[in-house]
């Protein structure tokens, strides 16, 4: 079974202006690649704000390609994999609405929220934002780095299974009470956790 970490960053306030996008594939209970793809976003207009948070100006993304060629590359990929991000909920949204712009359909594939996860796993953690995660775990990265971010959010994946004792990532859900997101040609369905 796949799992594969993504995390996207964004041009502006529109969730249809992914500028890069941040891939960690775990295998074996171990992160064994990590990919970053620049993106060119369809407008072009980058906000302050953002520029502020990750780095990425214009002029870094004006030869990239669009976002319907570089998740191609990864299309395989993706292909039966469960995919994990780092409050999902946002970098879900990113990719329906990126899709959306391009009135392409969505892929098939199960996801799972870590943020959610080490909220119900680490409930004594004062924080579960990225970097502070980051820090309780002993992980050095730069935040805001989409392939850093997705190499740390896998990496933490992996710590919370051993947590758990689930022999892999995408275990975690039935051992937590959570319910794995779905992604398909017709809908969405977020990732959830019960309560108590």
């Amino acid at each position: 079974m796949k799992t594969i970490a993504i995390d996207f960053e964004t041009a502006n306030e529109q969730r249809g202006s992914a500028c890069s996008v941040g891939l960690a594939w775990i295998e074996d209970g171990r992160v064994t690649r990590v990919e970053e793809r620049l993106i060119r976003p369809r407008q072009m207009r980058f906000s302050g704000m953002n520029i502020a948070i990750h780095g990425i100006r214009p002029e870094h993304v004006e030869d990239a390609p669009e976002f319907p060629e570089v998740m191609d590359e990864f299309e395989e990929d993706f292909r039966g994999a469960t995919m994990i991000a780092h409050n999902a909920a946002f970098d879900f949204s990113v990719w329906r609405a990126s899709l959306d712009l391009y009135r392409q359909s969505y892929p098939e594939l199960t996801y799972l929220c870590s943020l959610k996860m080490a909220q119900r796993i680490w409930p004594h953690f004062l924080s579960h934002r990225l970097n502070l995660l980051a820090e309780h775990l002993g992980l050095r990265f730069v935040h805001h780095n989409a392939a850093e971010d997705a190499a740390v959010c896998a990496a933490a994946a992996i710590e919370m299974a051993r947590a758990v004792q689930a022999h892999a990532v995408h275990a975690i859900p039935t051992l937590i009470g959570m319910k794995p997101g779905r992604l398909t040609a017709q809908a969405y369905e977020p990732c959830t956790c019960r309560k108590g």
